[in-house]
């Protein structure tokens, strides 16, 4: 994923946040509904959502120094991580409370129209946000499912947005359905469901997102495909005999670590292996380009018995 596509899903997903929530709380003001002031303190903690993985993004490029040699590229991970235990949680705990508070204490919806009016207007911003961030992810899916993008992508802006615009739809249509049958049925005790249930699922989305980013702060391997065509660059060479043992670590989204023990001939001198190192590492770095921080080890290559 280019850092291009991820801010552009983040600008077009916190502009459509940013008026839906102000929007929301207006309704909430006239309605007294539960579930649009659960949904005004979700498009909240939306909004700022982007604005920590703009944040990430920003201090992620800066440059390496002494005391962090390998940069800051995982930057973009913390900012995630952040935004998964904190933001959504927030959203998440407020709503449920919210919503219980609600079943437990029922009040009727004053002025459905203006609920209905406001979502309706949110479900078509929040589809436009949810179409880009689509639209952008379509450039690195590479033919994977959405589950497996979300589990398996190593840039956390776009799964972190997919997934919050795709929480936030459901989430409007759970309003829209609690705020109608509270209305229809004069049971205030609806809205209060619908408001108990975004809650529960801010509280999943939170989940699969602080899983995923915790994977990512431990640090992953690359792809599959980029650990094959590391391989098989290195192999490349008629100055290499063989891959002993390869280990890759994502640095950041963009900057990947190769680390390999490579088998050399018994009988080169110290000027022919370092040339066959040299040569190892553009060949390596023309196959994968992300592959920015190059260790290789010589050896000679011995039978295993």
């Amino acid at each position: 994923m280019s850092a291009e596509g991820g801010t552009k899903a983040i600008v077009a997903a916190l502009v459509a946040n940013l008026g839906i929530a102000a929007s929301k709380f207006v309704a909430f003001a006239v309605t007294g509904s539960a579930s649009m002031a659960s949904e005004g303190v979700h498009s909240l903690a939306d909004s700022g959502n982007q604005l920590l993985l703009l944040v990430g993004g920003r201090r992620a490029q800066r440059a390496a120094d002494t005391e962090h040699p390998f940069g800051y590229g995982r930057s973009r991970y913390i900012y995630a991580f952040i935004v998964s235990i904190v933001l959504f949680s927030i959203g998440g705990l407020y709503a449920v409370y919210e919503g219980s508070h609600k079943i437990g204490h029922p009040a009727d919806v004053k002025s459905p129209q203006w609920a209905f009016g406001v979502l309706l207007v949110a479900i078509v911003l929040e589809g436009f946000s949810l179409r880009t961030a689509v639209r952008e992810a379509q450039h690195s899916r590479e033919g994977r499912s959405w589950w497996q993008f979300v589990r398996h992508a190593k840039a956390p802006e776009l799964p972190v947005v997919l997934l919050e615009d795709t929480g936030a739809l459901l989430g409007l249509v759970v309003a829209l359905l609690g705020v109608t049958l509270a209305a229809v049925t004069g049971n205030g005790r609806w809205d209060g469901v619908g408001s108990l249930t975004i809650g529960l699922l801010l509280g999943v989305i939170a989940v699969i997102l602080a899983v995923e980013m915790n994977s990512l702060l431990i640090g992953e391997a690359g792809s599959r495909a980029d650990v094959d065509a590391v391989w098989t660059a290195l192999e490349a060479g008629d100055d290499i005999v063989r891959v002993i043992h390869l280990k890759t670590l994502h640095l950041g989204p963009e900057e990947l670590l190769v680390a390999a023990k490579i088998a050399v001939a018994h009988d080169d001198t110290a000027r022919a292996v370092a040339a066959a190192i040299d040569a190892a590492e553009l060949r390596v770095r023309a196959a994968v380009p992300i592959a920015r921080v190059i260790y290789l080890e010589p050896d000679i290559d011995r039978p295993t018995s």
